[in-house]
């Protein structure tokens, strides 16, 4: 179903969606593929985030959601967490504060005495028609919370994964093809496919992997929430499949670059476009 024209208040939230985003609740089934594994999802309340880490949690996975102030979807997504028998931890908070970003870690290392896998996945983004229409604070912000966040989660969880361990971070098909009307957010998108490339070459030696999963069209309580209705209206229309993505498409991306049989995979970055190549 397509989206109807709609607008919220950033950063949004999944109730007041039309149609209601499929998060994978009643279709992933898990094959222990995570199990025994600790991982930190940031925007976990909602969106990709979510279905997520209902997928790791089906899997046998433990998860931390850190989220910004949207309790009501965090509380729902920690519901599904621990329907399927597994520990959800929620942190409340700002990512673009480096100090919060380090308390996130330090709260899974209290309650899982480690970190396997980091999903860096909150994002920012707002449309603007013009490069003067884009506040300074809207550009710092915006770097804040989808690049510097990626930054220091990843410097504070390393000295607590192990081999084998995984860092995912979730970039976009906009890092190839930047749309103007989202100049900062394209900035950011590329910095982190940038950024995976580097990971994984510096912690190669350590047993780590880094990957990132480079997302089109998704249907996410930040799309009604910071694009104009008639744009939110025709979403996801642009590609080759012609729709927008569910989250619980994403997902199993997701999985498998965190599973232990991704073990000869770093570096790389999966399209999950609807057709649209990346470079």
């Amino acid at each position: 179903m397509s989206p109807l024209r709609q607008q919220q208040v950033p950063p949004g939230v999944t109730a007041e969606m039309t149609p209601r985003p499929d998060h994978g609740e009643h279709s992933y089934r898990g094959s222990g593929r995570l199990a025994g594994k600790a991982a930190v999802i940031t925007g976990g309340d909602s969106g990709i985030g979510r279905a997520v880490a209902i997928a790791y949690a089906r899997e046998g996975a433990d998860v931390l959601l850190s989220y910004l102030d949207e309790h009501q979807d965090a509380e729902e997504t920690a519901r599904w967490v621990r329907d399927a028998d597994r520990t959800c931890v929620l942190v409340p908070g700002d990512l673009a504060d480096p100090a919060h970003c380090r308390s996130v870690v330090d709260k899974a290392v209290q309650e899982f005495g480690r970190v396997d896998v980091l999903v860096s996945n909150a994002a920012y983004q707002m449309t603007r028609d013009s490069l003067t229409d884009i506040p300074d604070e809207e550009w710092d912000r915006t770097l804040a919370i989808n690049l510097s966040a990626f930054f220091h989660l990843a410097k504070a969880a390393v000295p607590h994964m192990r081999p084998g361990s995984a860092i995912i971070g979730s970039t976009s098909v906009n890092s190839d093809s930047p749309p103007p009307q989202l100049l900062p957010y394209d900035v950011t998108k590329a910095g982190i496919a940038n950024m995976v490339g580097s990971l994984a070459q510096m912690l190669a030696p350590k047993g780590i992997r880094a990957n990132s999963v480079a997302p089109g069209p998704i249907w996410t309580p930040l799309i009604p929430a910071t694009m104009p209705p008639e744009q939110v209206e025709s979403f996801g229309s642009e590609v080759p499949i012609g729709r927008p993505g569910q989250p619980a498409e994403l997902a199993p991306v997701y999985v498998m670059l965190a599973s232990d049989e991704a073990g000869y995979v770093s570096g790389a970055r999966v399209a999950v476009t609807g057709g649209q190549p990346i470079l």
